[in-house]
């Protein structure tokens, strides 16, 4: 049997990276020479679904290494509601595989007219949104066919690096980057791990993922891809959330996959995941953490780590999807491409 195009497009991510590394130098140059210029005193993100969820990381990425506050803009506050929001001086940065998605546009639009730094990290570059923004880093996927996203927003989780490691001055970031394809070759070694550790949910309902800091957008991002391709019922939570209600969802027996960072979150996670399992969790973890069930690679920085635990995670996602009889390509009532305003 063919291997799922699901598959076989994540395992394209090593190809990507290094792609995007190459081709992208002078644009990502520019963008941090104009951000170092025009010193913009916040950030803001335009994305929905797999593109949002890594707008996430970004913002964990932009505040811890360069201060800079990040807030999540809600499209329909302009398509909907007709507000022209003031964003003078903003960053904005909207993220989309497709760039064709309405809503995403006419905001990156309103902003630039208005006055803020526009960036789009889209991997179609003739599209709409490439052309309405100021500064396009192109996420240099090639064709994304299947209909869960898998290599697009791997690659929407690294283009913004290279412009964080200049404007940080942060050398150890920019080799990071540069080893990025071969620690996503040696995550692709584990995918006979990942299809056994799917196994044990082939019969799973519901599923709560769990992280902490730069790794809680692949969370989201995880329970997305459970609904998307194996029909489970899946939501995220943050480790030091969980406990305040959802807990209770322990004493019906719902299973947790958690994500276990190497990073400054490391140490709180563990403890909140020790206090789950005394608590007679089901719950088993994915993450360059030492002793995850699922270990990945670390990759020599925080902001890196993230992107072999997402390569991981969709490998186990794709095997569940087959583990449960389903074609993770072709989830019902979904498409490729999801026009919103």
């Amino acid at each position: 049997m063919t291997d799922p195009l699901m598959l076989r497009e994540a395992r394209e991510t090593p190809q990507v990276v290094t792609r995007q590394l190459r081709e992208n130098v002078e644009v990502s140059r520019a963008l941090a020479a104009a951000i170092r210029e025009r010193r913009p005193p916040y950030a803001v993100t335009v994305a929905r679904g797999s593109s949002d969820h890594a707008c996430t990381v970004l913002k964990y990425a932009l505040e811890t290494q360069l201060s800079l506050p990040v807030a999540s803009l809600g499209p329909s506050v302009h398509t909907l509601y007709g507000a022209r929001l003031d964003l003078r001086g903003a960053l904005v940065i909207a993220v989309s595989q497709s760039g064709a998605s309405p809503d995403v546009v006419e905001n990156v639009r309103m902003a630039r007219e208005g006055g803020a730094t526009t960036v789009a990290l889209v991997n179609v570059e003739g599209s709409d949104l490439a052309r309405e923004a100021e500064f396009v880093l192109p996420l240099k996927c090639g064709e994304e066919k299947a209909v869960a996203a898998t290599k697009s927003y791997l690659a929407s989780l690294t283009a913004f690096l290279p412009v964080v490691a200049d404007l940080a001055g942060d050398e150890g970031l920019g080799r990071a980057l540069e080893r990025l394809p071969d620690a996503l070759e040696r995550t692709l070694t584990l995918e006979d791990a990942a299809r056994d550790l799917a196994e044990r949910y082939r019969f799973a309902d519901n599923l709560l993922l769990l992280a902490r800091g730069l790794h809680f957008g692949v969370a989201q991002e995880a329970a997305l891809k459970l609904k998307e391709t194996c029909g489970i019922h899946a939501e995220a939570y943050s480790a030091a959330e969980f406990s305040h209600g959802p807990k209770r969802l322990l004493a019906e027996g719902v299973p947790l996959l958690g994500f276990a960072s190497a990073d400054a979150a490391a140490e709180a996670t563990e403890r909140a995941y020790a206090d789950l399992r005394g608590s007679g969790a089901d719950l088993r973890t994915l993450g360059p953490a030492a002793g995850s069930t699922l270990t990945t690679p670390q990759t020599g920085h925080p902001l890196t780590d993230p992107v072999p635990s997402a390569l991981a995670f969709y490998l186990f996602a794709a095997h569940l999807a087959l583990h449960r009889g389903l074609d993770p390509d072709t989830p019902p009532l979904l498409s490729k491409v999801t026009k919103t305003r």
